[in-house]
This record gives structure tokens, C-alpha cells and sequence, in this order.
């Protein structure tokens, strides 16, 4: 019987190298490192009062690495092998099998998400069946289904402009009913990382 909706994190490990390798290319890995941190801890930190959220790490043997983020009654699990269509599909379904109503997928690229945004992906998904929070740079910062549809995720060019695109055209083919969400931007570049900081310093809560 499915009962509460559930919200997945995709997350990496924080090692040098191995994130925010586009940002590193300007900034050094050390500098795209700590950036990495910052902005996970942003995200973790906006989301910790909802329940029912997984954290899905990668790689598969980095669950001491990940064990202290975010709340103690957040649960955690390896993404698994393969591109991330693969874990994506693996993701959703592991949700659904585990009896979730709804599902939503966000990854620590955008650290302007709020607690909101998810609620407005729950509230989509009694309506519709894919709802889609669309990235500045083509792709998508969210996710919600209410179904496990694999298609969705299947020889997409992930990592390019056309992804949000190729998305909801593979939807409307499958006869899915989809919403988008509000744009926000990502943070993948040294320029999208210098205009997150600007306004930062811009914040009034600063």
C-alpha cells in the first residue's frame, strides 16, 4: 500500500577531483571542493525539516562520507552503477517498490531550491503525472513522478543543453501529462558560481 511521498537527493561523495570537474577547470579542485561542500550543506540545510527524504550517494562506497548530512531520520543509499538514466530508473523504482505515493529526484547543483519547490511538486503530481523543475543551461533541477516511467530516462544526452527538451518530448510521446515548475539556475560554471556568491553577499539575511 503506498503511503507518503518521498524526496530522493542525488549527491557525490565531497572528494577533490571528482566534483564540480567544470568548475575545477577554473578554480582548482581544492576551490571546486569547497564549493561543492557549500553548496550541499545549502541545500541540506533548506530541506531539513521534511521527512521522508533519502539521500542517494555515489560512489557506492562513500556511506561514511555521507553519514552525518542532514538529519538522523534521513535515510541514505548508494545510487548503484551505471549513467545516471540507469540510477534514475533504479532510484525511482527502489522508491515505489518501497511503497512512496509520489517521488521527487533533486540533485546539489542549485542551491537556491526551497522547501516550497517540493511542496508545489506534490501538489503537481495529483494532477499530472510528471512534474519538472527546468534549469536555466537545458536541463532540469527536479523530477516528481507518480509512476516509474524508465523511458523517460533512456539514451537522453545527459550533460547537455537538451535535456529538459528531450524530456518532455519522451513524456509526450508516452501520453504523460507534464507541469514545470519555476527556472532556477545551477551552479556548474566558475560564472555560475560567481553570481551565486554575488548574491549571496546581496542577501538580506546577511
Amino acid at each position: 500500500m503506498r503511503h507518503a511521498n518521498q524526496l530522493l537527493v542525488f549527491l557525490r561523495a565531497p572528494r577533490p577531483g571528482t566534483v564540480k570537474t567544470r568548475l575545477a577547470a577554473a578554480i582548482g579542485a581544492e576551490a571546486a571542493l569547497q564549493a561543492y561542500e557549500e553548496l550541499l550543506e545549502v541545500t541540506v540545510t533548506a530541506l531539513a525539516d521534511l521527512t521522508e527524504v533519502e539521500l542517494r550517494f555515489t560512489p557506492d562506497d562513500a556511506a561514511a562520507e555521507v553519514s552525518g548530512l542532514g538529519p538522523a531520520s534521513w535515510s541514505r543509499c548508494p545510487q548503484g552503477p551505471g549513467d545516471l538514466g540507469e540510477r534514475l530508473i533504479r532510484a525511482f523504482a527502489d522508491s515505489f517498490r518501497g511503497g512512496a505515493r509520489g517521488t521527487v529526484v533533486i540533485g546539489t547543483d542549485c542551491p537556491w531550491i526551497m522547501p516550497e519547490d517540493i511542496g508545489a511538486a506534490w501538489l503537481a503530481l495529483e494532477e499530472v503525472d510528471v512534474v519538472l523543475g527546468p534549469a536555466a543551461d537545458g536541463g532540469y533541477w527536479l523530477i516528481a513522478l507518480r509512476e516509474p516511467h524508465p523511458e523517460l530516462f533512456q539514451g537522453i544526452s545527459w550533460g547537455q543543453s537538451t535535456v529538459l527538451a528531450e524530456t518532455r518530448h519522451r513524456a509526450e510521446r508516452l501520453g504523460l501529462q507534464v507541469r514545470l515548475l519555476r527556472e532556477l539556475a545551477d551552479v556548474d560554471t566558475v560564472e555560475d558560481w560567481r553570481a551565486y556568491q554575488l548574491a549571496q553577499s546581496h542577501s538580506p539575511l546577511e
